[in-house]
């Protein structure tokens, strides 16, 4: 029990302090791409550090919104890990106190309240970025959903680790069609939800601004929180799709340290794989124009329907 226990701690761990990693892998590969030199891979870290030591200036039209939104976004982010399979393959002691569609909607309400925020804090720019944020919401919330449910029928149940392990063991199941659909469907909103799709970027460029805009009226250590907090939901993401969906092997199956030690290699391994497809992705396509979201959402939504009829004529 105390093992178990203590690989549940390891699991948090991992996505906290190898989030930032990834965002920084991810940010210089887009710059190297674009023959640009970029910053280092462990820039992240020294933004948080910096952040971290700033002076905290608040709007005076904020509320109590603008103070919990950046804690309970990063309480959120600390709590998914905990029920979705990041360095093992079995449920450890907390993984049985929600589904894979607990999860989801976890990750829901940390992005609900930071939405909220940027309303709350009374910016032309943070009303722009959460308005941007709903209208994508719209389409992506509902294909996310759709998604879990096609991983529930294929599956036949609602634990990521059943997932995992479904995929391992059949692979007729792993190259079924229902199968391939979800992946490509997961895919889409991987895009969307980490912000790469090509009709929005980190920037601070109005046109393109969608989360940078919510999130422009903080500053200091609850800005450090919300950046924070942001590249753990991409670590979360990436950990649901290789784990659960794409890569579904290299995790611990006894749960003996070095075994997890590998894990956390070979996951960053997976994540280092999928990052150059979505690099590719966001570089490789020309920027869409805002109105025209809905293509790829809808696509996203598509293949997440065919995925269950597949599942349900296969």
């Amino acid at each position: 029990m105390t093992r178990d226990i203590l690989l549940q701690i390891a699991q948090v761990l991992t996505v906290l302090l190898l989030s930032p990693l990834l965002q920084g892998v991810i940010l210089q590969w887009e710059e190297r791409v674009q023959r640009a030199q970029g910053p280092g891979i462990f820039q992240p870290y020294r933004d948080l550090w910096k952040l971290f030591h700033k002076q905290l200036v608040v709007p005076q039209t904020a509320s109590f919104i603008y103070w919990i939104a950046p804690v309970v976004a990063f309480t959120c982010m600390l709590t998914v890990p905990i029920l979705i399979p990041v360095l093992t393959n079995f449920p450890l002691p907390l993984s049985n106190m929600g589904d894979i569609l607990g999860g989801g909607l976890i990750l829901t309400l940390g992005s609900f309240l930071v939405t909220l925020a940027g309303l709350d804090s009374g910016s032309a720019y943070g009303g722009i970025g959460s308005s941007r944020a709903v209208m994508l919401g719209i389409l992506a919330e509902p294909t996310l959903i759709l998604v879990f449910v096609g991983i529930t029928l294929l599956a036949k149940a609602m634990l990521p680790f059943v997932v995992n392990h479904l995929l391992v063991a059949q692979p007729a199941v792993y190259w079924s069609a229902a199968h391939l659909f979800l992946v490509a469907a997961f895919f889409i909103l991987l895009l969307v939800e980490t912000d790469r799709l090509p009709i929005h970027s980190s920037t601070h460029i109005e046109v393109y601004m969608i989360d940078e805009a919510r999130i422009l009226e903080y500053s200091g250590p609850l800005l450090a929180l919300l950046k924070w907090a942001s590249a753990m939901k991409q670590f979360i993401l990436y950990t649901i799709f290789c784990n659960v969906l794409l890569l579904p092997w290299l995790l611990s199956y006894r749960g003996l340290a070095l075994g997890a030690l590998g894990a956390a290699a070979g996951l960053f391994l997976k994540f280092l794989i999928v990052a150059v497809a979505v690099v590719f992705v966001e570089t490789a396509q020309s920027r869409l124009r805002y109105y025209r979201y809905q293509e790829p959402l809808a696509a996203s939504f598509l293949l997440s329907i065919l995925a269950i009829v597949a599942n349900q004529l296969g």
